[in-house]
């Protein structure tokens, strides 16, 4: 029988976001647990199938690959299958959400729990000129590595760790409330299954200490402000042999004195002579790419937009590079000599003898003005 739609079996949009998506899922979930259907195949039937669209959806690269192609782009098996023991148990799939109700337990397993490591995020400061070009660096992050001295065991030099007596080994306690039976962490080995009756003083019987590695990271062309880039399995190590989280390198763009980037463009203000604004000429101004020129035309005014094909930034996902946006700004002078005042009184009066065919601005300002008061 072909597989239902996973945004039909949580009843969400394909547009949900993850936390509609955990809301949803919440509810089934609680809806169909086996412990509340013990005697129901079809409830059980059910759980599984809320649990592996949930497991698909809450995985950004699993949701793009499924939207995209369907069942067909995701593992048939990705979801584990069941709601028993291993790795894609109980506590696996919902212990974010049931943590508090089911103690983060592993359902039905028999074992120790198995975590993964937490992710990390690392913030890293670059220059505009190094996001639009891209360069190749290094970071140091704290990491755990296994302790040298008792070789991860956590336990004194010639001793050795030794079950726990509250949950055999398991890592889980049972226990009963009302209809429900709940399995939690134990509260003794806290799910290790092992007990150090004498920690090792290098560690502190944690089997690993934190120290700085170093790691290279590849920053793509046009990379913007908020990308994040991942360095799967250089996170925190996992518990009980779970795998590593990953590592995020979260970039940050310094402000630039010159350009403001909006998205693959690129904006500049460009201060300009009263009189090169009047004349009109040629300019020159900078891009990421070295200097170019081109010509204003007379009668330029403030505020005026200039538009440079090309000269923005190639972006991380786009196949040709933004554009430079140049806005004029006509500076007044100012520390003026006195011949200079002169000389611009002169213009002033020459140029109001000549009507308002020289300040057409001025012109439609006054008749906006005219027509507010009548």
């Amino acid at each position: 029988m072909a597989k239902r739609d996973f945004y039909e079996i949580l009843g969400v949009a394909k547009s949900a976001s993850e936390d509609e998506i955990k809301k949803a899922y919440r509810k089934l979930a609680m809806k169909y647990h086996p412990d509340r259907n013990p005697d129901s195949k079809d409830a059980e039937e059910k759980f599984k199938e809320v649990k592996e669209a949930y497991e698909m959806l809450t995985n950004p690269e699993k949701r793009e690959a499924y939207d995209r192609y369907g069942h067909a782009g995701v593992d048939p098996n990705a979801g584990g299958g069941g709601f028993g023991g291993g790795a894609g148990g109980f506590g696996d799939a919902f212990g974010d959400i049931f943590g508090d109700i089911f103690g983060g337990g592993r359902g039905r397993s028999q074992g120790p729990q198995v975590y993964r490591g937490a992710d990390l995020r690392y913030n890293l400061e670059i220059t505009l000129e190094q996001a639009a070009h891209g360069f190749d660096t290094t970071i140091r992050v704290p990491s755990w590595d296994k302790c040298d001295t008792c070789h991860g065991t956590g336990a004194k030099p010639g001793t050795s760790p030794v079950t726990c007596s509250t949950c055999a080994g398991h890592g889980q306690v049972r226990m009963q409330q009302g209809f429900f039976s709940i399995q939690q962490t134990c509260p003794k080995c806290h799910g290790t299954g092992k007990i150090i009756p004498e920690p090792c003083a290098a560690c502190s019987g944690q089997g690993r200490i934190k120290r700085n590695k170093t790691l290279e990271v590849k920053i793509p062309v046009g990379i913007d402000n908020g990308m994040r880039i991942r360095s799967s399995g250089n996170g925190e190590p996992g518990t009980n042999g779970g795998p590593s989280g990953d590592l995020y390198v979260e970039i940050h763009i310094k402000p630039h004195s010159v350009f403001q980037r909006e998205g693959d463009d690129l904006h500049c203000e460009m201060p300009i002579s009263f009189a090169k604004a009047a004349l009109g000429g040629e300019i020159e101004v900078p891009t990421l790419s070295g200097k170019v020129s081109f010509t204003i035309p007379e009668g330029t005014q403030s505020g005026k937009t200039f538009r440079l094909k090309g000269k923005g930034i190639k972006g991380v996902r786009s196949g040709f590079a933004g554009d430079l946006f140049c806005h004029v700004a006509v500076e007044t002078p100012v520390k003026l000599t006195d011949k200079q005042k002169d000389l611009l009184r002169e213009f002033e009066k020459s140029t109001t003898e000549g009507g308002n065919k020289h300040s057409p601005q001025t012109k439609t300002w006054r008749d906006k003005v005219k027509d507010f008061f009548e």
